[in-house]
């Protein structure tokens, strides 16, 4: 790879450049069984009271056996290479026997968010024409209201309890099974099957299937925060290259001794989680403590506390809330075991980055991804800890630059804010279905290079580091022609000792020009005033980005992954706007 400015900045021993192997990515599976077969793979339990935390394990042995007959199960069923199976559930180890074994039988995942409801599945489910869906039990009923308007010919239904501990599972049987949704009857459902009776069912070993690293392995489909969602097309070859990326880049942040134990908290339909937590750790034979639900503050702390992980992928909310939990400053849980964390999903706030480090000891810095990166493009080197406020720079093989607002063709030179574009292994081979969109964001320079374009706004440092200012289409258009980027705003928020969580979206004070309002939640039994916070941001922000409405909540609505949802603000904003309007003109 040619020289690059950022390289410089590369931590000791991260190559620019990589070797990448030519298989699919179920193989890493098969490599670190026959590598490793009595090693832990999976570690999945939970909290019960009066006993705690419970949780059992599989091998990645065992887990590759399961594998096999899983893809040997949908063969079976008759699936056919490149026939897509949708995955509806949380993290679990269902979840990964899924993964790898429709990778195997040659079909294609298309993971599917858990929090989504029916209307919002369909849409997934209808676009990818999935043949198979795998889903929680107490989400069946959401697939069950939409079954006949998609393509579904079989549904395998399971139950979070299946890998649970024995006692565990006694407990949340007599406990929780039932209030909870979890318990089901699909006696009557044609082609419908709990996911152990067809595991027993199927063929021990599966049909060989010639995949290549160009086929399509995942249909990510990006979270709806900037419209429909679409399904990003990542290949056997991204997927591959993103882990390795991932790996050289967390090995210049120095050695846990060979012993690396991974937290896989954020959720395995996220691409995020599903390369870093999940390929990464099966391809190096790192165990995973698995978390169903990240938001279970007190599960994802006993975790770490019993099970000493090195390596936490998180997300800023994550990290925030670990930050502020009460026991966790009273000092009731031991989170020193924790070297290296990559952030990502959304801006890293400099008050819970250097808090999280305070509490544990390791290295958090920020990352910067996208669905159709495979996600993980830029960050920020782990061992000097890269600069404050900034993506970092691209990874290995990946090169990155700024372009024009306007026509998306000129590159701009250091600090000038624009466009940011991404090159290299891991960009998807674009949207499924979507040639218009694919031909929009995949465009070719006039070296035959494949760019990305993220929609995303950010500039580039005269010595290599990028920084994202914010997602084009949120940038608030203040008078005068002035932008206002909601990031900007939300960092000053953040240094308020009283404020928890905050967001911005610009409101429309006439035709054409927009003033800041800003969502804030504060840190439990704090108080102030609107005004006092606005003369917090008069202090901290040119004049023209100082907000003009203040909203608190209790709660801001997020993303799966933890990721503050500007556009549903800005939608119930327009709602209320529009209500408000009709109801004057009766």
């Amino acid at each position: 790879m040619k020289e690059q400015i950022w390289h410089q900045h590369y931590d000791p021993g991260v190559k620019p450049s990589l070797d990448y192997p030519a298989y699919p990515i179920a193989a890493f599976l098969e490599k670190t069984a026959q590598k490793y077969p009595d090693k832990t793979a999976l570690i999945f339990g939970g909290l019960a009271p009066v006993v705690g935390e419970q949780h059992d394990t599989i091998t990645f042995g065992k887990l590759n056996t399961l594998v096999d007959s899983f893809a040997a199960g949908l063969q079976k069923l008759g699936l056919q290479k490149g026939d897509r199976v949708a995955l509806y559930m949380p993290n679990c180890p269902q979840f990964a026997i899924a993964y790898y074994g429709t990778l195997r039988a040659g079909g294609i995942v298309v993971p599917c968010n858990p929090l989504y409801v029916a209307r919002e599945i369909e849409h997934q489910l209808k676009d990818s024409e999935a043949k198979v869906a795998v889903v929680l039990s107490m989400l069946y009923d959401n697939i069950k209201k939409i079954r006949e308007h998609t393509s579904l010919q079989h549904v395998i239904v399971t139950n979070i309890k299946e890998y649970f501990p024995g006692l565990l599972k006694a407990l949340f049987t007599l406990t929780k099974e039932r209030t909870e949704g979890h318990r089901i009857n699909i006696a009557n459902e044609a082609n419908t099957i709990w996911f152990q009776d067809f595991l027993k069912k199927a063929p021990k070993t599966p049909t060989p299937v010639s995949v290549v690293p160009d086929d399509t392995a995942v249909l990510m489909y990006t979270g709806g925060t900037t419209g429909v969602p679409k399904g990003a097309q990542l290949t056997h070859r991204n997927l591959v290259a993103n882990a390795f990326q991932s790996l050289e880049w967390l090995s210049g942040g120095g050695s846990t001794n060979g012993q690396e134990v991974m937290v896989t908290a954020l959720p395995l339909t996220h691409s995020y989680s599903m390369t870093v937590s999940m390929n990464l750790s099966v391809f190096k034979g790192y165990p995973q403590i698995i978390i169903p639900d990240p938001r279970n503050i007190a599960h994802v702390l006993t975790s770490i506390n019993i099970h000493k992980p090195t390596l936490f992928p998180g997300v800023p909310n994550l990290y925030n809330a670990l930050n502020h939990h009460t026991d966790v400053k009273a000092g009731k849980y031991d989170l020193h075991s924790i070297n290296l964390c990559l952030c990502g999903a959304a801006p890293l706030p400099l008050e819970v980055q250097e808090e999280f480090q305070r509490i544990t000891g390791g290295k958090l810095v920020e990352g910067y991804g996208l669905s159709e990166t495979s996600p993980v493009s830029l960050a920020n080197p782990l061992n000097s800890g890269g600069r404050n406020g900034t993506i970092g720079m691209p990874l290995s093989d990946t090169e990155a630059k700024i372009v024009d607002l306007e026509t998306g063709s000129k590159t701009l030179g250091p600090n000038r804010p624009g466009e940011l574009c991404i090159h290299g292994p891991q960009v998807m081979k674009g949207y499924w279905n979507m040639p218009t969109e694919t031909a929009n964001t995949l465009r070719v320079d006039a070296e035959g290079k494949i760019w990305l374009h993220t929609g995303d706004v950010a500039e580039m440092s005269e010595d290599g580091y990028f920084r994202l200012v914010d997602r084009q289409k949120e940038v608030i258009l203040a008078s005068g022609g002035l932008n206002v980027y909601p990031r900007d705003i939300e960092e000053r928020l953040y240094e308020h000792p009283k404020v928890m969580e905050a967001a911005a979206i610009g409101v429309p004070v006439n035709s054409s020009n927009q003033r800041a309002k800003i969502f804030v939640v504060l840190k439990d039994g704090a108080n102030i005033t609107e005004d006092e916070l606005i003369e917090w941001c008069r202090e901290g922000l040119a004049k023209y980005k100082i907000p003009k409405y203040v909203e608190f909540r209790h709660e801001l609505p997020k993303s799966m992954v933890g990721k503050v949802l500007r556009r549903q603000l800005m939608e119930e904003e327009e709602k209320a706007e529009t209500e408000e309007k009709e109801a004057n003109d009766e």
